[in-house]
């Protein structure tokens, strides 16, 4: 049996997901740490805690099952929408870009 700290959760998601949102990282090493795993390694609890938050909180999951779809087919359904928001967590963090004025604009505006 596994458990993991939320400071190893936080690290793993920042470097495996590091567009996450702040928040998120938050709740989700918070989910994870709580428990205990059997045999899961980091990335699978980070994994499968992600995966079921998305799924009942972010898509219409729960609302296919109360009108009868069963839940093979309902999750199906969802899965690109989950894949999707786990996909736009991942790859390199954006720097912002500074919004500088240059001389002529400064100017132009006084």
């Amino acid at each position: 049996m596994s458990r993991f700290t939320r400071e190893a959760v936080i690290q793993h998601i920042a470097e495996r997901h590091p567009k996450c949102p702040d928040f998120a990282v938050s709740f989700f090493a918070e989910e994870v740490a709580r428990r205990t795993w059997n045999d899961a390694p980091l990335g699978m609890a980070v994994g499968i805690t992600m995966q079921n938050t998305l799924r009942h909180l972010m898509t219409d999951y729960d609302q296919l099952l109360l009108c009868g779809i069963d839940r093979e087919e309902a999750r199906r359904r969802v899965q690109p929408r989950i894949n999707a928001m786990i996909a736009q967590w991942s790859g390199p963090k954006r720097k912002r870009r500074s919004k500088r004025r240059t001389g002529s604009e400064s100017s132009a505006s006084e």
